[in-house]
């Protein structure tokens, strides 16, 4: 099991400014905000109507990835330079209430579980691997959603667990400061598309 050194969340660089003052919030307070939805609008409609067993609705937790290298990131690479990883720090997981989903938790085939325990669930060789590509159909979409396994903190994560964030290129970078992002900026685009 490999050391989860960090977690992710992909944004809107237009977000930072309110998500540095008021968190990473859950879908559900964050839609009282103005804000750039980059989500899809079919899988929030699944996760509307989801609840994780002896939890919170699934739209009540603020959601991080293991690996931001994922198809929902994959599906967003025309908007690379609009776009930033957040670096969260790894103590997020031991916060109370904290959920983690084996693959994309609006998946039928989601298995939710607690922190450490839940750790056992996780296929991380996909979850870190480069690539979720099969030629088996039923294989590939397996895969594609284990990649996106998820971290669910209930209500939101504090900026204060904002470490840093990952951009594309140095236009995104420099529109990231412009946004007054003060915290380490790596460019890497190896982790975009």
């Amino acid at each position: 099991m490999p050391e989860i050194e960090e977690l992710h969340y992909i944004t809107s660089i237009e977000n930072i400014s309110s998500i540095m003052k008021h968190g990473i919030l859950c879908h559900n307070d964050v839609q009282k905000l103005d804000h750039i939805d980059i989500s899809m609008d079919e899988v929030q409609q699944r996760r509307a109507n989801k609840k994780v067993p002896n939890g919170l609705d699934l739209h009540d937790y603020a959601n991080l990835y293991f690996d931001a290298h994922n198809p929902m990131l994959s599906k967003r690479r025309q908007q690379n330079s609009n776009l930033c990883i957040l670096r969260i720090d790894n103590r997020v997981l031991n916060l109370e209430g904290v959920v983690l989903s084996d693959r994309n938790a609006s998946s039928d085939y989601v298995r939710f579980s607690g922190y450490p325990d839940g750790l056992s669930n996780l296929d991380f060789e996909t979850i870190f691997g480069p690539f979720w590509t099969s030629d088996d159909p039923f294989e590939y979409l397996s895969k594609k959603s284990i990649k996106c396994a998820e971290v669910l903190v209930p209500k939101l994560v504090n900026p204060a667990m904002i470490t840093g964030a990952y951009v594309y290129s140095r236009t995104a970078g420099q529109k990231l400061i412009k946004a007054g992002f003060s915290l380490p900026i790596t460019i890497k685009n190896s982790m975009f598309f």
